[in-house]
């Protein structure tokens, strides 16, 4: 037996713990029974318990949650749709659901074409990179201080390209793309694609603009959807692809509100071959049937209640940063409104940083994330600044404006007033347990204040 673990990343003391736990019985039923209890336990307290309001979740609809769990899961179905695409046989009713989805996703993004096997948005990304570059081609993104997401930087897919990524010029007071130095630097460095992947999203791009910039040498804009696709399928943000974007990638387990997964959505067709060869055989072989059914749903659900959903989100968002202020939390972007999406950021460094504040507050049943915001450097990776609050999970369960003013309220108990976060928790407790219903789905459909 091993025991020198050598390097881990992982925090030790939590494997050491399960462990522990194993150690204390050689019946591997037993061991897998401490799994389902795990389980159990986070689906009580953070499924039933906290107010979640992490930005890059969402509580999928008992529909598409029970589709995650069906038989076609244990199905594989490398290749194409159709039979002759495919290395299995026995595969027509695979091709149903699978085509089903495409077809959905193509009108819930109004678009022409959709592909449905990207297991995660990160793979939609790294499609875009492998299908459209060569490594040591130029490509502008976001750095994360001002939103960006790893998938486009040094350290994620497009890294991993060996490309030469040069970041897109922020102006860090009004959190938005500084134009005319883009443009300046653009001309200098004559970027094949520009790809805006912004996990902290509170206002649209300016990708009209920037796509004409780049049009001169031929570059290409790529919008990464993942934290907006939602928002762009229900009609509560801008399109991209009517924009001026070449391909719209995206995640469904945010405002979209499906499962964990990537899509990718574009209309020219000369990119259809590059972008589907490399989704197979490259980057995806056997892609969860049971993943692309519930997708499916979701989009459909999407499709009849979304422009209702996000615009809720939307207005939630809102109304929680605006209260969030005026109970003497800085807000980014209040200037602005505070958000036009799911989101809205935080500015917690004089309560302790991102870091401890989200800890603080999940002793309190609230889930939030820490954040890099403008002004952190890389030193301040670990703890940053800023703290993320979505409105996704607390809208599905039927919440409104007025009870984004209580959750405010309860974050300000905490954070600004210092107190107890086992009152605080104790009170959000109540106000949680009686909302377990999730809306804007075919299952409950709209919450009973909208009916």
């Amino acid at each position: 037996m091993i025991t020198d673990p050598g390097v881990e990343v992982h925090d030790p003391e939590v494997l050491a713990k399960a462990k522990s736990l194993l150690d204390k019985t050689e019946s591997p039923k037993a061991w897998a029974e401490a799994v389902v209890e795990a389980v159990k336990r986070n689906e009580e307290w953070r499924g039933k318990r906290c107010l979640n309001l992490l930005a890059p979740e969402a509580p999928t609809s008992p529909a598409v949650r029970a589709l995650l769990a069906s038989e076609i899961g244990t199905r594989a179905a490398e290749g194409h749709i159709g039979r002759v695409n495919r290395w299995f046989a026995g595969t027509q009713y695979i091709d149903e659901v699978e085509a089903l989805c495409v077809e959905l996703l193509k009108m819930a993004f109004r678009c022409r074409y959709a592909d449905h096997r990207l297991m995660g948005s990160m793979l939609g990304n790294l499609t875009v990179y492998h299908a459209l570059t060569q490594p040591g081609d130029t490509v502008m993104t976001a750095a994360q201080p001002f939103g960006g997401h790893s998938s486009n930087r040094h350290d994620g897919p497009a890294g991993t390209r060996g490309l030469n990524i040069v970041d897109i010029p922020f102006d860090p007071d009004q959190l938005e793309v500084d134009l005319d130095s883009f443009a300046k630097l653009a001309r200098q460095v004559q970027p094949k694609l520009v790809v805006m992947g912004m996990s902290m999203t509170l206002f649209p791009l300016p990708v009209r603009e920037m796509s004409q910039i780049i049009a001169d040498w031929g570059g290409q804009f790529v919008y990464d959807g993942a934290h907006q696709a939602g928002l762009i399928a229900g009609g509560q943000f801008q399109d991209p692809l009517n924009e001026g974007a070449v391909i719209l990638t995206g995640s469904a387990g945010k405002t979209f509100s499906g499962p964990q997964s990537g899509m990718i959505m574009w209309n020219d067709p000369a990119l259809t071959e590059p972008l589907t060869e490399a989704i197979f055989p490259v980057l995806v072989a056997t892609h969860q049937v049971n993943r692309v059914a519930a997708l499916a749903v979701a989009a459909a659900e999407m499709i009849e209640f979304g422009q209702v959903y996000m615009a809720q989100i939307v207005k939630n968002a809102q109304t929680l940063g605006r209260a969030l202020a005026e109970r003497g939390i800085p807000m980014v972007g209040a200037e602005r409104g505070y958000t036009q999406t799911h989101q809205v950021i935080a500015q917690v460094k004089q309560f302790g940083g991102g870091l401890e504040v989200a800890h603080r507050l999940a002793e309190a049943n609230i889930i939030t994330n820490k954040n890099l915001i403008p002004g952190d450097g890389p030193e301040d990776w670990d703890r940053p600044s800023g703290l993320r609050i979505g409105t996704i999970e607390v809208t599905r369960l039927g919440m409104r404006e007025e009870d984004m003013v209580m959750i405010a309220d309860f974050i300000a108990r905490v954070l600004v007033e210092g107190e107890s976060t086992q009152t605080v928790g104790q009170d959000v407790i109540d106000f949680r347990l009686p909302k377990q219903d999730f809306y804007y789905c075919f299952d409950h459909g709209l919450p009973p204040w909208a009916t």
